[in-house]
C-alpha cells in the first residue's frame, strides 16, 4: 500500500505484462519499448501467473535501485510467505543462504567467501582448460556435417567447465544440470530444486573427503566457515549465474556472428566485439537482479508495495533510449548486475565464452546457419534469453582434432 491520500500512482493500479508468455520469448525488446512509452521506467509484470513483480526498464533506476541496498534489499522471506510452495517460480526467487537472497552482514559473508573463492582461479589457465573440453565435444560431431550448437556445444561445454571450476565429478554434475534447467524453465520447479540441491550436498560431502584445487574446497576452508548448508547454497548461486547464463552467452553470441556480415570477411570484427555487443543489446540473463522492497516504497513518482519483487531488466535497461548513444564504450552495460549483487565471475565467464566460441571457429571455420534466423525458437521463461536450438551446417570433417 501506498500513504493514504498520496495521489503519485501505484505499480499495483496498472496491467501487469505477462512474462511468461511464448509472445515474450519471442520478440522481447518490442514488448519492453512498449512497456516503457506506458509506464516509464518501472513496468507492473507478472513472472507466472498471479506472481506480480515491478520490470525496472529505466538504466538510471536500475542503478539506483541495486546500489540502495537499505531501501532494496534481496531478502525474499517476507515476499515468500504468501506464496505458494508449487508456484513455478520459487525456487529461483526463494530465499537461500547466500549472497544472492541475502542482506547486510550476512550477505558480507557469504559474498566474501564466494569472492575469494573464484578470485582464486587461474584464468592464465582458462584456454588450456577449454581447449580439453571442446576437442572431444566437437569430436563428436564434427564428421556429421550438422549439429546443434546448443545441446552439442554450448551446454556441454558451460556444463564441463564449471564441473572443472567447482570439482564436481561429471554424474554429480548433472543431475545438477538437470535440476537447474527445470528451475529456469519452472516445468517441475520444486522437484528440480530438490533435485539441484541434494546433488551439490553430495558434492560438498565429497570434498570434504577428498580436497582439491577447487571452488568447493575453497569454500570449505574459508575463514567464514560456511555450514554444509550454507556451502550448497553458495554453489546454487555459482550453478545457477553458470549454466543457463553462460550457455545462453555462447549460443546467442554464435548466433550474432553467424548472421551478421559484420563478423565475416577479411576485416571482421572479433569474437571480443561480438561478445561486447551481445552483453549490451541482448544479454542471454535478462532480468534478474531481484530485490524486495520492505516497505512501501517511491521511486520515480511511483509507489512500489512492500515485500513485492522488484526485477532489473538488464536487457531493456541497456536499450533505455536515455542512455544509448551517451556511451561509447560497453562497460556501461548492466549484463552482470551492478551494486554488491553484481556477478563475482564476470572475468571468468567472459573468457570461457571468448575460448569456446574461437576454439569452435577454429575447427570449424566454414560453420554457417542451418536455417534463417527469424525460424529460430526462443524457449519461454521470465528471466533467460535463451534459443531452443542453434542447427548449423559445416563441411564434414574427415579427421578428428
Amino acid at each position: 500500500m501506498q500513504p493514504a491520500g498520496d495521489s503519485h500512482p501505484n505499480i499495483l493500479d496498472r496491467i501487469p505484462v505477462p512474462l511468461y508468455a511464448p509472445e515474450f520469448a519471442a520478440d522481447p525488446h518490442t514488448f519492453y519499448a512498449a512497456m516503457r512509452e506506458r509506464f516509464g521506467s518501472l513496468a507492473p509484470v507478472e513472472l507466472s501467473p498471479g506472481i506480480a513483480a515491478t520490470l525496472v526498464i529505466g538504466y538510471r533506476t536500475a542503478v539506483a535501485i541495486n546500489n540502495d541496498s537499505e531501501r532494496f534489499p534481496a531478502d525474499p522471506r517476507a515476499w515468500e510467505q504468501d506464496i505458494p510452495t508449487d508456484c513455478p517460480i520459487l525456487p529461483m526467487l526463494q530465499y537461500r543462504p547466500n549472497a544472492l537472497r541475502s542482506a547486510g552482514q550476512e550477505h558480507a559473508r557469504y559474498r566474501k567467501a564466494s569472492v575469494d573463492s573464484i578470485d582464486a582461479i587461474n584464468l592464465y589457465q582458462v584456454d588450456d582448460v577449454i581447449e580439453e573440453i571442446v576437442i572431444p565435444q566437437v569430436n563428436a560431431f564434427c564428421a556429421d556435417g550438422q549439429a546443434d550448437l546448443i545441446t552439442q556445444y554450448a551446454f556441454p561445454v558451460t556444463f564441463a567447465y564449471l564441473n572443472t571450476m567447482v570439482g564436481c565429478p561429471a554424474d554429480i554434475g548433472q543431475q545438477v544440470a538437470q535440476g537447474m534447467a527445470m528451475m529456469f524453465e519452472g516445468n517441475s520447479a520444486e522437484e528440480g530444486n530438490a533435485l539441484f540441491v541434494n546433488a551439490l550436498g553430495q558434492l560438498v560431502s565429497l570434498k570434504r573427503q577428498q580436497p582439491g584445487d577447487d571452488v568447493t574446497t575453497r569454500l570449505l576452508v574459508h575463514a567464514a566457515d560456511l555450514t554444509d548448508e550454507e556451502l550448497v547454497h553458495q554453489l546454487v548461486t555459482i550453478y545457477g549465474a553458470g549454466i543457463e547464463p553462460l550457455t545462453n552467452l555462447i549460443a546467442n553470441t554464435l548466433l550474432l556472428m553467424l548472421t551478421d556480415e559484420r563478423f565475416s570477411g577479411v576485416a571482421a570484427l572479433t569474437t571480443r566485439d561480438a561478445l561486447n555487443e551481445l552483453l549490451f543489446t541482448d544479454p542471454p540473463l535478462a532480468n534478474f537482479g531481484i530485490t524486495y522492497p520492505s516497505r512501501p516504497t517511491m521511486i520515480g513518482k511511483v509507489w512500489l508495495p512492500a515485500n513485492q519483487p522488484v526485477v532489473t531488466s538488464m536487457a531493456a535497461c541497456n536499450n533505455d533510449p536515455a542512455i544509448v548513444g551517451r556511451y561509447t564504450g560497453n562497460n556501461a552495460h548492466l549484463a552482470w548486475g551492478t551494486g554488491p549483487h553484481a556477478c563475482p565471475a564476470q572475468d571468468v565467464a567472459y573468457l570461457v565464452a571468448q575460448n569456446a566460441i574461437d576454439q569452435l571457429f577454429d575447427r570449424l571455420p566454414e560453420l554457417r546457419m542451418a536455417c534463417p534466423a527469424d525460424q529460430l525458437d526462443w524457449r519461454p521463461g521470465p528471466f533467460h534469453r535463451s534459443l531452443a536450438s542453434l542447427p548449423v551446417v559445416f563441411p564434414p570433417a574427415r579427421t578428428p582434432f
